[in-house]
């Protein structure tokens, strides 16, 4: 006896279809002989970018506070003021 034939005698609903993968990508390799595509290096470029933004921006707030909030709050003294 079938699967769906047994539950339909059980009164059981229908299995539930599995989730679809997601998509292959489809985008041609940087190069044959590395097994990267396009899109992934696109993708590294853009997680890159962002993250050397995020440490610039990180820095100049080091670089406030050590300068101006640190001395201000009395928590050190500059060494050239």
């Amino acid at each position: 006896m079938g699967e769906a034939k047994r539950r339909a005698e059980q009164g059981l609903p229908a299995r539930p279809k599995p989730a679809k993968a997601a998509p292959k990508d489809t985008s041609p390799r940087i190069s044959p002989w590395l097994p990267l595509t396009q899109r992934q290096g696109e993708r590294f470029v853009q997680l890159t970018t962002r993250g050397a933004w995020i440490g610039i921006g990180a820095l100049v707030v080091f670089w406030i506070t050590v300068r101006f909030i640190g001395p201000a709050a009395g928590w050190w003294t500059l060494a050239d003021g």
